[in-house]
């Protein structure tokens, strides 16, 4: 496809800014939520995305899924939502053979929208699909298409009647991405494109094909050796009562990030670099994306909840 690497990586932020303005078409502002998007997009790893209703977070997800030229599917889950509902179930067909429908995870993006909705059971049907980019039914495997990307959806309000994910399936995700509310000129923005009854036909940016490519040349990206030491370090040091913890993370962590967080930082440190046009990360890059993979991993005490502390006030205190 390329002559090499190098090569290779100037097209990649080429074509990452191509799919930034694309997107910027349809969607107004949000630029550092589309960014790390697309930053777990290319390093195969999933998002939690957590705002109010009304932030465009679905219709976010679809264009994405349109400029990558990605087969996409939405599942609204539901307390009465069953693991079938979403992997597909074996039935018998007028053979009298048993066939496996397929379910709305055989897609590229899959959109779990309000995922704490739904019972624990139903949540764990993900976990499988999400790790081994495949599900098993009535003891068959079956692969998924790749690349494989679940962009789940969370509102932080209105907690009644829901199921908070546990911390294993919480993990699974690269990110967990907060979205806040426009700025008054971009809402002026929103309202005017949103109601004028024009629709912008978005160009597709990127194959399936090219996806795949680009994420194996992520991992190729070479890390100095003092970059990767940072990277680790920032991760041990939110874990209490360890040599060397500091004070504030003794008195007000309970439980900090285990290993795949560091591993997601290099990734995710090795990601930024390339789209910025650079060939190896600097510490920079690692600060970049450390806030939105750590918080979920980062869990508070009590006393933290005293004092009215956030986990990303204590992360950026760590930074």
């Amino acid at each position: 496809m390329y002559n090499n690497d190098v090569e290779a990586l100037d097209a990649f932020a080429a074509k990452y800014k191509e799919l930034k303005a694309e997107v910027a078409r349809v969607i107004v502002g949000q630029d550092e939520v589309v960014k790390n998007i697309l930053i777990s997009v290319f390093c195969d790893g999933h998002s939690l995305l957590i705002g109010v209703p009304g932030l465009a977070k679905t219709l976010m997800v679809h264009t994405i899924a349109d400029v990558l030229d990605l087969s996409f599917n939405r599942i609204q889950f539901t307390p009465d939502l069953m693991p079938s509902d979403i992997i597909g179930s074996e039935i018998l067909n007028e053979n009298r053979t048993f066939q496996f429908n397929h379910g709305p995870v055989f897609a590229n993006i899959i959109l779990a929208d309000e995922i704490n909705r739904t019972p624990p059971k139903t949540q764990s049907a993900l976990l499988e699909a999400m790790q081994e980019r495949s599900v098993t039914v009535a003891g068959h495997k079956h692969k998924l298409d790749l690349p494989f990307f679940v962009l789940a959806t969370q509102n932080p309000i209105e907690q009644e009647g829901t199921y908070p994910l546990p911390e294993a399936q919480l993990d699974r995700f690269m990110f967990s991405i907060n979205l806040d509310y426009p700025s008054f000129e971009e809402e002026i923005n929103v309202v005017k494109s949103t109601t004028a009854g024009t629709k912008s036909e978005l160009n597709k940016k990127m194959s399936a094909k090219e996806i795949l490519y680009f994420q194996q040349l992520i991992r190729k990206i070479p890390i100095a050796d003092n970059v990767l030491n940072y990277a680790v370090k920032l991760v041990t040091s939110t874990r209490p009562n360890r040599p060397g913890s500091l004070a504030s993370v003794n008195n007000y962590i309970s439980w900090g990030a285990g290993p795949r967080a560091s591993q997601y930082l290099v990734l995710g440190a090795k990601c930024h670099a390339a789209i910025r046009g650079k060939y190896s990360p600097d510490i920079e890059d690692v600060q970049a994306v450390a806030l939105p993979i750590m918080r979920h991993r980062v869990f508070k005490n009590y006393k933290a909840e005293a004092e009215g502390l956030s986990v990303d006030k204590i992360i950026g205190d760590l930074l």
